[in-house]
């Protein structure tokens, strides 16, 4: 069996991204759909040692929506840096950049 790897260029980065806003969206999702839960559960329990286990877990959850926004920016610089290091690649592919010398002349 022959191993065989992509080499699509100039998508440095994007499998990365696409992978962390997945992700984050599937927390989100989850995380809204527990807060719902917890909202519906609390309006329907009588109990007051329930009700205060649910509002505990409704507003811990809530809370960890704070740091989406955070892991956008630390992806994005991931991406950024990826994409900086394939422009220096190209760049270098070209031969526009001489062997150290300066001015370019030859």
């Amino acid at each position: 069996m022959k191993l065989t790897l992509k080499q699509d260029k100039g998508v440095g980065g994007l499998v990365i991204f696409l992978s962390l806003i997945t992700m984050l969206f599937t927390i989100g999702l989850l995380i809204m759909i527990f807060v719902f839960m917890g909202s519906s559960l609390s309006s329907a329990t009588t109990s007051v040692a329930a009700q205060s286990v649910i509002n505990n877990t409704t507003a811990a959850l809530s809370s960890a929506v704070s740091w989406f926004p955070l892991f956008i920016i630390m992806g994005a610089m991931v991406v950024l840096v990826l994409l900086l290091v394939i422009i220096i690649a190209a760049i270098r592919g070209t031969g526009f950049m001489g062997g150290g010398e300066m001015g370019g002349g030859a």
